[in-house]
């Protein structure tokens, strides 16, 4: 029965097993367990017997074993059952296969015997069969039975793989372990040569698909390819099918189709190829494959498909470089993809095979160098790609590239290039992957061969220049030679000439030599280098050259000194002029790269302000290795990064990234956020390495010498910002135990040293001090007497920075604790009045010489005294009453002439605002000049020491009067604490409730006592009171103030200014009677320190008394305007504090700040933009006044050009996110077309309706019904194109299953109103010529009519068309000239025909120039 079997046929008819007909089935669901068995058993016994019985026996013992897979899932079928199938069956295909190869492989096989091995054809085919279906059966569950547990279940792609155990562990049949001995038994399968067995293709391929069908479907199974033995078999399996038996274009499709649909067969597939080529020396396959993956087309939304076959191109460029370069001209076609994973594919594979041609010894050189730099160029194109993700991954490429032995020196400054162009790139991964190639590019970097690899740009400048002025020498040298070998005479005109044409051939012979010799590593020739030079500023070659010629003349032939020119020739060593060559054209490539890092340095300080963490660390890396390669420029960077210190993030416990971290992988990123310290955290680390750690082979003095000296470097020419910053730096280093004790203890040394140290030192010892106690107390209180004998001393009074700073310092002993809002409780020191230190303050604020930085001096003294003093007010009253004797000693005339000469220069400079008054951009204000003669040195002396003086009081006056409300408020808090403790007191001794209640009233009523009582004496007592001693200064004050033309002197205004405006903040009534003076101050003012103080000081009055300045809050809007920038900043960033914390109301005002978004400052622009940032999180305040903005910016005076409005309004409309608030703007900016009478109008308009995001289609809606009011104006060509826009993105944002029937006719109506609209406009145009024409026409009559008692003749014809054609010259006359003609006539033509005449020619010109359009 089995003779009939065909192996074809079976195969199909196992796809539906309920159909499949077995001539002799055993009943298997009927019979039980062991019935099987021993029916299994005997056909087992057959086989041993007589292998061939499967073919001949009856009943057949193979449809026993068919009858058992076909009911392989009944619970019959048990473990034991299905494992000696699995048994025999694979022992007979072993003994066949065997037969077959003993066969074959024999000596005394002839000829003759071909058809011998035919014998085992059909066994080979059933048990084959049978191998198949047993695999099908086991993938789908088989052996797996009712009464059993089921411990380990995998599913993969809709198959399980089940391990069932019985009672005992001898009854279990588990599947995953017997894989390995099938993949085995298909091996020595697959080694027969089947050719010989299998006469016809289709037989043979219907046999090998038993094992190859098998195996893909094993393979499907991800669990499967984890386990090495199991995947190395499958490979093998479908290896020997290709090799051997014809599996090629079967095993092509197969592959290409699971690629397609199994994602996990990428890495897989790839390794199979791979294996195909080095163990099989089979590359026709992969060759195949790759052809056929080039032909393939992804669409842009496609992910599935082009991720798996990125994958597999990536993973076979890995394993097998050299199979994909034989096929990368068609791969290439993949980076025109629309599939953006398919072109970061290429990109890798081009990475992968530059560093495959890199690594390799064989080859051509030459050859390799070619293909190398295509590749790089290729690489260098995807920098401009459009997608991102691309982008990131040319840079991860690239970043890989680096590390390897070559450094590809003829396209490192190319990628540098656009490294630092890609800096700038909209997307913050490829910013940080740009960072990290940088990064790269340094490290690695060629130059440091030659000096050690550091890359300051100074250092290289010099050698250059040496090396430049050694081969101008030898130049000169050779030229003097030629000259002498051709017997030229110098002295002659052409002689320099001739000079200049044989220097640049024998330029241009060292150069084809140098070319001819250059290794690899070297670039293009010598005249390239200078071309690169000029652009890089480096100094030209031939300006050095031509030195030679002008020094003196040669000597005639006759002349020559044999001996000398001998002795030329020996030390002209050409090994040496081309080394000389080469070593110009390193340090030549050396100068560009640090150029090119030099300049991308201000690029990577504003990433250090980024809001994406990840391109902030990578900033902070880079600097950091900047430093150890000392670039100059890496400074600024350090200083920038600085800041940062105040960034609020709380990971501080993992690693911070400072090695390499280049992965490769743009989505998982280099740096990932959660496996790096935070940004502060990071900081320190970083400044801590720089500066403050210790170094290696230093001693311990030498190691605390090197830290403080670090530290007080940190202070020179630190802004106020730095020094706040470092403040916070040293701070937080001192509090974690981050500075030694040896380091404050050398800082102490350097201030108070006896010796002469240059100022800036003793004065950063001092910063750094202070800035170190505000962690501990204990730096200063310890001494105290350093400072008083130092800071306030003799130093201190010939150095007022240094006392300033000694009075900062002294202001920690009063303890740095912060206040908690709410207590009563004060932890600060108090001192007695008659401490040393308050005679030492006293002494330096009253006998210090002058000098403007007495101000920012004595505001620090004062401020002191405040804070440590027990009773300030005493001493201050004392300063004051000391300082007004100073002042008024002198006589009345004196006093009458005081401040009415110009000022020094010192005093014009001078800072006197302790609200950060900002004094380094002011002049000398015009109106400070005095107009008289200059009067005797004697009494322009005395003027200039009073008017010193005056400012000196006046300054006093008004900070002792703005420290004084807060030493008020102190007294209440302690009025309030001592009456809290009282009640608190008799609360305890009461233990009734309501008593207790009782009391706290009793307390708080007390309380609400003394806040009255401390605010009457501020308001009436300071200013007013009959016995105040600052009442007696006010109206002195405001009168200087009043009276500029009297006190000229800008650093007496500039005091009594910030005087007056701190008074202000004292009391109301003096305000309100001031406040008008004030804004006429800030009107007429032409000194901008004095705009800018006031500017801040209303900022502080509203936070006082905010009525009065919302009254007025317009004057204040004013200062946008300002033409000084820092008044103008200043202005803004006041704005911006009393509008987001509601102090003042915005009335339509934020146009003016909306103009700043666009300022040419970046600090006015970035806070113009954080304003709004700010302000679009006030509910709708933004959206409020947006209707305002527009049209301040849009009409009127104020208005500013298209392209600022554009980009304003971009940015601005960035935060309209709620979609009921762009509805309504669709209906109120449509409404707007209505009143709008100017094209430019309209474009306006019809951009902001451009910026909304039409999500909704009530958007659309309001849009359709609000098209009455722009219909007549779609004929504008803009304004049409925005509404094409608007219709674009309702589309794109429209649901899938929406119908596009509105926006359709809507579009219609859209064109049909625009073709209507240019009909009309043509129209008109068509009337208005056509009128302008009647004109003109019935002009000609009356003159015609006047002339006409003759005929009209052609002669006349042709003077009126010369006529009509002349006036377009009239305009170039000059009208004085046609007066002076018309002068001499006397007799002026009759008024009609000059009328008709003149407005002939007006029409005439009309018409030209409708007939010009």
């Amino acid at each position: 029965m089995s003779d009939d079997f065909n192996l074809q046929e079976s195969l199909l008819s196992l796809s539906d097993l309920s159909l499949y007909h077995i001539p002799a089935e055993v009943d298997i669901p009927s019979q039980r367990t062991s019935t099987v068995d021993e029916s299994l058993s005997s056909a087992i016994e057959s086989i041993v017997h007589d292998p061939e019985s499967i073919v001949h026996s009856q009943p057949s013992t193979f449809d026993v074993f068919q009858s058992i897979l076909k009911y392989s899932d009944s619970p019959n079928i048990t473990g034991p059952i299905l494992t000696k199938l699995l048994d025999v069956i694979l022992s007979s295909l072993t003994s066949h296969s065997n037969a077959v190869s003993g066969l074959v492989g024999s000596q005394g096989f002839q000829t003759d015997d071909i058809d011998a091995p035919m014998v085992h054809k059909q066994p080979l085919e059933m048990w084959a069969f049978l191998l198949q279906w047993f695999i099908t059966s086991a993938e789908r569950g088989a052996g797996k039975s009712d009464g059993g547990v089921c411990p380990t279940t995998t599913s993969g792609r809709g198959k399980k793989k089940t391990t069932n155990k019985n009672t005992s562990s001898s009854t279990s049949f588990v599947w995953i372990d017997q894989i390995p001995f099938v993949l085995g038994t298909m091996h020595r399968v697959l080694r027969i040569p089947s050719g010989r067995i299998w006469r016809t293709s289709s037989e043979k391929e219907s046999f090998i698909s038993c094992f190859v069908k098998p195996s893909y479907q094993l393979a499907e199974n991800e669990s499967y390819l984890k386990n090495q033995e199991i995947k190395l078999g499958i490979y093998k399996v479908i290896c020997l099918s290709v090799k051997f038996h014809g599996h090629s274009f079967g095993a092509q499709t197969s592959i290409i189709q699971n690629l397609t649909y199994f994602e996990h067969f990428s890495e897989p597939m790839a390794e199979l190829l791979s294996i195909l080529e080095k163990e099989f020396d089979f590359t026709q396959l992969s060759e195949e494959i790759l052809r056929d993956v080039s032909t393939k087309t992804f669409a842009h939304n496609d992910v599935k498909g082009p991720r798996s076959f990125s994958k597999f191109l990536i993973k076979l460029a890995e394993l097998s470089p050299r199979v994909v370069a034989k096929q990368m001209p068609l791969l290439l076609g993949h980076l025109d993809s629309d599939a953006h994973p398919m072109r970061m594919a290429v990109v890798e594979i081009i990475g992968l095979l530059i560093r495959d041609l890199s690594l390799s010894d064989e080859g051509d050189e030459e050859q390799k160098a070619k293909q190398i730099k295509k590749y790089f160029e290729l690489l260098m194109e995807r920098f401009l790609d459009l997608n991102s993700w691309v982008r990131c991954k040319v840079l991860t490429t690239i970043i890989k590239l680096c590390d390897l032995p070559a450094k590809f020196p003829k396209q490192r400054h190319q990628i540098t290039e656009l490294t630092i162009r890609t800096l700038e790139d909209k997307t913050s991964s490829a910013r940080r992957y740009a960072i990290q190639l940088l990064c790269k590019l340094l490290e690695t970097h060629p130059f440091g061969a030659l000096h050690g690899g550091t890359l300051n740009l100074a250092e290289w400048q010099e050698r250059y220049d040496k090396i430049e002025a050694e081969l101008a020498k030898v130049d000169a040298v050779e030229l003097e030679r030629a000259k002498r070998d051709v017997g030229i005479v110098d002295g002659e005109d052409q002689d320099d000439s001739q000079e200049k044409d044989d220097d640049e051939e024998a330029e241009a012979e060292d150069e084809d030599e140098e070319e001819a010799e250059e290794v690899e590593e070297d670039v293009d020739g010598e005249e390239d280098v200078d071309g690169e030079e000029d652009g890089e500023g480096t100094p030209k070659p031939k300006a050095v050259k031509k030195e030679p010629k002008t020094k003196k003349k040669k000597p005639r032939q006759s002349q020559l000194d044999i001996t000398g020119i001998q002795a030329e020739q020996s030390t002209l060593d050409p090994e040496l002029i081309h080394k000389l060559r080469l070593t110009k054209k390193y340090y030549s490539d050396a100068l560009k790269f640090i150029n090119q890092l030099e300049g991308a340095i201000p690029t990577l300080c504003q990433l250090l302000v980024s809001t994406t963490k990840t391109e902030v660390l990578e900033a902070m890396r880079f600097f950091r290795i900047a430093y150890e390669y000392d670039l100059q420029s890496n400074e600024i960077g350090i200083k920038t990064m600085l800041h940062l210190i105040w960034t609020k993030d709380n990971n501080s416990t993992v690693p911070a990234p400072t090695t390499s971290n280049e992965d490769g992988n743009p989505t998982g990123g280099a740096t990932e956020a959660g496996a790096t310290k935070g940004i502060r955290a990071n900081l320190i680390d970083c400044y801590r390495s720089l500066y403050f750690d210790v170094v290696p082979d230093l001693n311990a003095k030498q190691q605390v010498n090197r830290i403080a000296k670090n530290m007080i470097e940190r202070t020179y020419g630190a802004t106020l910002a730095e020094l706040t910053s470092l403040e916070e730096l040293m701070r937080t280093m001192m509090a974690e135990g981050g500075v030694h004790y040896d380091v404050v203890n050398k800082l102490w040394q350097v201030y108070s040293t006896d010796q002469e140290i240059p100022k800036a030192q003793r004065q950063g010892a001092i910063i750094i001090l202070g800035m170190l106690a505000l962690a501990r107390r204990e730096v200063v209180t310890e001494r105290v007497e350093s400072l008083l004998k130092i800071g306030l001393g003799h130093f201190g009074m010939h150095d007022l920075v240094l006392a300033r700073y000694t009075c900062i310092a002294l202001q920690r002993l009063g303890g740095s604790a912060k206040k908690v809002k709410g207590s009563l409780s004060d932890k600060t020191m108090r001192l007695p009045m008659d401490n040393p230190i308050f005679l030492k303050l006293q002494e330096i604020i009253e006998h210090s010489p002058k000098s403007p930085q007495w101000f920012s001096m004595a505001e620090q003294a004062i401020n002191t005294i405040y804070l440590l003093g027990e009773q300030p007010d005493a001493l201050c009253s004392e300063i004051i009453k000391d300082l007004t004797v100073k002042v008024f000693e002198k006589s009345s005339s004196t006093q009458d002439t005081i401040a009415t000469t110009p000022p020094q220069d010192d005093d014009e400079n001078t800072n006197t605002n302790n609200k950060e008054m900002q004094v380094e951009s002011a002049t000398p204000p015009p109106d400070s000049q005095d107009d008289r003669a200059t009067p005797p040195p004697e009494n322009e002396k005395k003027d200039q020491i009073g008017s010193f003086k005056l400012a000196q009081l006046v300054f006093i006056v008004g900070h002792v009067a703005i420290k004084h409300i807060v030493y008020l408020e102190l007294v209440e808090r302690e009025f309030k604490r001592r009456k809290d403790e009282t009640a608190k007191q008799k609360a305890a001794a009461k233990a009734a409730e309501k008593d207790s209640n009782d009391l706290d009233a009793v307390a708080g009523n007390a309380e609400d006592d003394i806040g009255e009582l401390i605010s009457g004496i501020r308001e009436r007592e300071l200013l007013f009171g009959d016995k105040s001693l600052l009442a007696v200064y006010g109206p002195m004050i405001a009168g200087i103030c009043a009276s500029p033309k009297r006190y000229k002197d800008s650093s007496l205004r500039q005091a009594a200014t910030l005087s007056l405006t701190k008074l202000m903040c004292v009391s109301a009534q003096f305000c309100e009677s001031h406040l008008l003076l004030l804004f006429k101050i800030l009107e007429t003012s032409r000194d901008p320190v004095v705009r800018s103080n006031i500017v801040i000081a209303l900022g502080d009055i509203a936070v006082c008394w905010g009525s009065m300045i919302d009254d007025n809050s317009e004057r204040l809007y004013q200062g946008l305007s300002d033409p000084d920038q820092i008044v103008k900043k200043n202005t803004l960033m006041v704005l911006t504090h009393l509008i987001l914390n509601g102090m003042i109301k915005v009335k339509g005002q934020l146009g003016e700040m909306a103009k700043c978004l666009e300022d040419k400052d970046n600090r006015i622009s970035d806070l113009a933009k954080l304003f709004f940032t700010e302000l679009s999180t006030k509910d709708n305040a933004l959206y409020n006044n947006l209707q305002d903005v527009i049209s301040h910016l849009s009409v009127g005076q104020h208005k500013v050009d298209e392209d600022t409005f554009e980009r304003t309004m971009r940015f601005i409309f960035t935060f309209i996110e709620k979609d009921k608030q762009a509805e309504s703007l669709v209906e109120k900016l449509c409404q707007r077309f209505r009143l709008a009478t100017e094209e430019r109008q309209w474009r306006d308009i019809s951009f902001c309706l451009s910026l909304l995001p039409f999500k909704s289609e009530r958007s659309m809606k309001k849009l359709i019904e609000g098209l009455p009011f722009y219909q007549d104006k779609l004929h504008e060509e803009t304004v049409f194109r925005r509404f094409t826009e608007i219709l674009a993105k309702a589309r794109a944002n429209k649901a899938a299953n929406k119908p596009e029937t509105e926006l359709k006719e809507f579009e219609a109506i859209l064109t049909e109103h625009q073709a209507k609209g240019l009909e009309d406009q043509a129209l008109e145009a068509d009337v208005l010529r056509k009128t302008k024409a009647a004109k003109r026409r019935a002009a000609k009559r009356p003159q015609a009519g006047g002339r006409g008692k003759k005929a009209v003749t052609p002669e006349d014809n042709q003077d009126e068309e010369m006529e009509e054609e002349a006036p377009p010259a009239l305009p170039q006359r000059s009208t004085r000239g046609a007066a002076a003609k018309a002068q001499p006539k006397k007799a002026p033509p009759p008024p009609k025909p000059r009328r008709g005449g003149r407005r002939k020619v007006v029409e005439s010109e009309d018409e030209d120039e409708e007939e010009d359009e």
